[in-house]
Parts: structure tokens; sequence; C-alpha cells
């Protein structure tokens, strides 16, 4: 009886054992949340658009539900607010990515780093700034989705968006920006090294300052150019849109030497979280192809 008692014991702290090394762990620390798979292949690390927080990320960007089942961890970051890093600041994010993995004991192997909108440009220049410096934590991919990595170019549609007066939103965004920029930085014509200091690729010059380390990683650059949603909405053209810098970017990095970049185009993917039909979007990446391509070994 004894014996019978203890073996149906033991089976049941077995099974309780197993569900518990199945899950995922959560952590919520100052600035970050991160969800440790239970099995970890590997790590993504995302930073929001400009007005956005952890939250805002969770909501808009469909793929990431349940992928800690997938063996991909998550750590969900709100440093928003930012189309550029001063070196000072990469410095300061690295050293807070560097804690976040010490203190939680995250393998420092398969990291990939992105972000949206102005988050993308946050993750080119940090994954450039680790590459460079040759951190502890060195990123195997990059993922940009739809980010205005030419601050000059921005600065630009900006003054274009509030010229055409064409969308009320667009024109109190163009307002904003160049508020932001010239405050910052001055206008390009005063500043233009500046401009292309910052930039996470700058088109006029052809600058791959800050693309050049990205060379032998892996690189997605993710765009919904909806031509007919844009001349609708905004009146904007092609040249206008962050697909078109993508592009240049995709082209540059092709030239030297990355032959794991990839300029995804979608398409019908730009629908925001409460139905919007909007291709500025998290939700043009699409959640399997993206898991197989964080996976895959070579």
């Amino acid at each position: 009886m004894f014996k019978n008692t203890l073996i149906t014991l033991l089976f049941f702290l077995l099974v309780f054992n197993n569900v518990k090394s199945q899950e995922v762990k959560t952590t919520k620390g100052n600035h970050f949340e991160l969800k440790i798979a239970p099995q970890q292949k590997a790590i993504l690390i995302l930073f929001p658009c400009y007005p956005c927080n952890i939250e805002h990320t969770q909501t808009e960007a469909a793929f990431l539900k349940d992928i800690e089942k997938e063996g991909i961890s998550t750590l969900l970051l709100d440093y928003n607010q930012k189309l550029y890093l001063t070196e000072a600041e990469k410095k300061e994010y690295v050293d807070v990515l560097n804690k976040i993995f010490k203190e939680n004991s995250i393998k420092e192997e398969n990291i990939f780093i992105g972000g949206f909108s102005s988050g993308g440009n946050v993750a080119i220049l940090l994954s450039s700034y680790m590459i460079k410096t040759k951190n502890p934590i060195q990123p195997k991919g990059l993922i940009v989705v739809d980010s205005p990595i030419d601050l000059e170019e921005l600065y630009k549609s900006a003054k274009n968006d509030i010229k055409k007066n064409k969308d009320a939103d667009a024109v109190a965004e163009g307002k904003f920006l160049i508020d932001l920029l010239e405050k910052e930085i001055g206008t390009p014509q005063e500043n233009i090294e500046k401009y292309k200091s910052f930039s996470p690729y700058h088109v006029s010059s052809n600058s791959t300052d800050n693309i050049g380390y990205l060379k032998n990683i892996k690189v997605r650059l993710y765009c919904e150019p909806d031509l007919e949603w844009q001349m609708k909405n905004k009146a904007r053209k092609y040249e206008d849109l962050n697909a078109f810098k993508l592009e240049r970017v995709y082209h540059s990095l092709l030239n030297l030497g990355n032959h794991q970049v990839e300029l995804i185009k979608t398409k019908g993917r730009g629908i925001r979280a409460n139905g919007q039909k909007h291709p500025h979007s998290w939700n043009i990446v699409e959640r399997e192809n993206l898991i197989q391509w964080i996976l895959r070994t070579s």
C-alpha cells in the first residue's frame, strides 16, 4: 500500500515539475518585459515606435502571441521617442541590455534585434554599435519594420506633407517632426553632416557608416508600399515612403556583400489591431515565416 502511494506521489511530482519546466517565465522591470521560453532557441529584442510602449507592441505585433512556445524568448523595451541615438545613448542602452541578460541568465546566442518605425532606427544603430564594440551581446539578425531610416528624407517628407495639406494627421505629424529635428539637429541645409551621422542610412550621400557592420548578419527590411492607399489618404508617391529608403539600404547592404539581407514588400497585411487599414503597421510581419527565419540554423 505504502509502495503504491509513494509511486503515485513520485509520478505526480514528475508531472508537476515537467509542467513547471514548460511554463513561460515572465519578468517585468524598469523599461522592459522579458518572457523566457521554456526551451529557448533564440531571443527576440524589440523596440517600439516613437510614441509607443511595451503594451502597444504587445497589442499590435500579433506575431508575438505565444511565440515563446516556439522556443523564442522575447524582450520588449519601452525606450521610445528616439529617431536616432547619440554615442552616449548607445552605450547606455547596451549597458542596460547587458544587465538584463546577466541578471536573468539569458544565453548570449541566437539574438535577434528589431523595431517598428523609429524603433527600427534604434535597432539598426544598436546592432551596429554592438558589433563594432565587440559587445557580449552579438545580434545574429536584425528586423526593421517600415522605419524612417533617413532623417534628411524624413524632414523633406514632413515639409511635403504640410505643403500638400491632404491629411490633417500627416500635417500635424509633419509640423511636429520639423520642430523636433530643427530643435535637436537644425535644418539639413545648415547641418547636413549631423543628418548624415545620425541617420541609420543617408540616401543622398549613400553613406554606409551606420550599416557597414551589418554586412555579416541576417537582415529583414519590412514595408508595405500600398500606393493606392498612400495616394488616396496622404497624396504620397513611392519616393515619399519609408519603403523607398529601405529599398536603397537593401541594395547598399547587397553591395557591401551581405547576401542574407531581404527586402520584404507585403500586400494587404497593413491592418492595425483596431481593424483600421494602415500600411504603417507591425502587422505587416508574417508570423510563421518570421519564426522559421529566426530558427533557421543556416
